[in-house]
Formats: C-alpha cells, sequence, structure tokens
C-alpha cells in the first residue's frame, strides 16, 4: 500500500457520512460534528479522510484535505476485480468478487462511494460484520489496496504466468 500525491490527480471527492454528537454544559448542549470524506479519480486512485469540528463545513474541509493526503493504488482489470478478496478493519469485513461486464456495482453505502470514485464499474460486494461507515471505508480500502494482478505474482513467485493463472 503506497501513498500516491494528491496534487498530480483529477481529484473528486464524496461525503460518506456526518456524525453529530453533544456535550452537556452549564448552558445547555455544545455540538459537534464528524465528517467521512472519499476522494478519488476514477482510474484507480482512491483514498478516504475523516475530519472534526464545531460546524459540519468545517468537518467536511477538514475530512477533504486528510482524504487528499491519504491515497492509494488500486489494481484494476478491465473495469472490475482482478480476483476475490476481503477486507477487513477493525470488526468490519468486505467481501469484494469480480463481476462480468455490465452487472454494475452492487454495494451499499460507504462502500458503493469507495468504488464508484476508484474507477470500477462491475463489482459484487457483501458486508460482513459492522456496518459501521468509519470502519467500513477503511476495511474496503484496505481490501482494495491489496489486490495483485497475476503478473505481479508470478514474478513474486518466481514461476510462469500460465501457471499462476491455471492455479
Amino acid at each position: 500500500m503506497s501513498k500516491i500525491k494528491a496534487s498530480e490527480l483529477n481529484l473528486q471527492d464524496k461525503l460518506v457520512n456526518v456524525g453529530r454528537t453533544a456535550k452537556v454544559v452549564k448552558g445547555g448542549r455544545r455540538f459537534n460534528f464528524s465528517a467521512i470524506v472519499v476522494v478519488g479519480d476514477g482510474n484507480g486512485h482512491v483514498g478516504y479522510g475523516l475530519g472534526k469540528a464545531s460546524e459540519v463545513v468545517d468537518a467536511v474541509n477538514k475530512a477533504t484535505e486528510a482524504a487528499k493526503r491519504n491515497v492509494y493504488k488500486v489494481t484494476l482489470q478491465n473495469g472490475t476485480l482482478p480476483h476475490d478478496v476481503i477486507g477487513t478493519y477493525g470488526a468490519a469485513k468486505v467481501l469484494f468478487r469480480p463481476a462480468t461486464a455490465g452487472t454494475g456495482v452492487i454495494a451499499a453505502g460507504a462502500v458503493r462511494a469507495v468504488l464508484e470514485l476508484c474507477g470500477v464499474t462491475d463489482v459484487l460486494t457483501k458486508n460482513l460484520g459492522s456496518s459501521n461507515p468509519h470502519n467500513t471505508v477503511k476495511a474496503a480500502i484496505k481490501g482494495l489496496a491489496s489486490l495483485e494482478n497475476a503478473t505481479v505474482v508470478a514474478k513474486r513467485r518466481g514461476i510462469s504466468l500460465e501457471k499462476v493463472i491455471k492455479g
């Protein structure tokens, strides 16, 4: 998982979740907000960020800047993934399966945002375990960042490409 410089990419952002917390003080309640933002270029680069502030706009801006500092490269193959993968973070698990062309992005919530901004067009996903958007986004990006194509695996293992593909 290598980080990429966001200044070289044309990144789009998407707000995944805004949470509100309240602190009870003598004069009433004080509210703070946390925001999760996913950024991506639609061409195999994706990142996420968390921002916290007393105003929603400030929290979103902080999260966007954090996401731009936290961008990863994802290996894609013809608009889908090269192989099955499970990403885990905390109690959240996200299962990814490659799909044939025309299937679309079968995902919900935070995982859909990550996949769309990453540039995946055909994939099947299943959220296993926790559906907490914080951990789900982190699990999804961790799983996508761990993808490898067959040529890299063959080179690493020192065997032929045909042997890797046949199993």
